[in-house]
């Protein structure tokens, strides 16, 4: 029996998941000054470059605004959020994402999958499917929801590697913890059967370079996902 390393969190770490919590349950209302850095230094009873280094981060993600000279407010993160945004979400909820941001995510994933298989059938060589084609195959062998996830995840990856977009394969890998969060759930409520079927299915047209077969497809099993009878909102 194998043990995980157990690490506690920097202060750092602390005082940004102090402030995400306290923005995420409206706490620190949208516009809300916050006090400046020797404050909150004082308050928390740490050091201003914890609080520094916390801010810079908390700017990263969407959560606030730093404005020279006149110090930090809340941002709508909303608007200015980006992916950290939504994986601080995620572990502010404890890992489980609402109904809006997973349909959110699938409808993006709908129109990414047809940009990348559309290149796929143009521009893949029968090497690069080849490639494809094992990904595929170690989806079926993997034993457990979360170990088929990853494989799903690098099929994913791969098949956006070979549509020859250069920029699609960064936003897939932008989007891998809650694309794996999601594709775990799916393979608790429908098993690991269905992912390799639908998975399959797809493969199948892209190798025969069916266009107008995976474009269809798509909008099938992902349909099925979004509001069909395999929703992935709550398990």
């Amino acid at each position: 029996m194998e043990f995980e390393k157990l690490s506690a969190p920097s202060l750092k770490d602390l005082f940004i998941q102090q402030l995400q919590r306290m923005i995420l349950s409206g706490e620190l209302a949208v516009g809300t000054q916050l006090p400046p850095e020797r404050e909150l230094a004082q308050q928390m009873q740490v050091s201003r470059a914890v609080v520094n280094g916390g801010m810079a981060e908390l700017a990263k993600q969407g959560f606030v605004e730093v404005r020279p000279r006149q110090g930090a407010v809340v941002a709508d993160y909303r608007r200015r959020g980006n992916l950290s945004t939504l994986i601080a979400i995620m572990e502010y909820q404890g890992g489980i994402l609402g109904k809006e941001e997973v349909q959110s995510i699938l409808e993006v994933r709908l129109a990414l999958e047809h940009l990348a298989v559309s290149n796929a059938i143009d521009r893949a060589s029968d090497e690069d499917l080849d490639r494809l084609g094992r990904l595929l195959a170690a989806i079926a062998e993997c034993d457990t929801p979360a170990q088929a996830a990853e494989a799903a995840w690098l099929y994913q990856h791969e098949l956006a590697l070979v549509s020859g977009n250069s920029i699609l394969p960064l936003i897939y890998y932008s989007f891998k913890p809650p694309v794996i969060t999601l594709w775990t759930r799916f393979c608790r409520l429908y098993g690991i059967g269905a992912l390799c079927r639908n998975t399959e299915k797809l493969y199948d047209f892209i190798r025969a370079r069916d266009r107008e077969g995976a474009s269809r497809w798509i909008d099938e099993y992902l349909g099925q996902a979004i509001s069909g009878d395999q929703q992935i909102y709550t398990e």
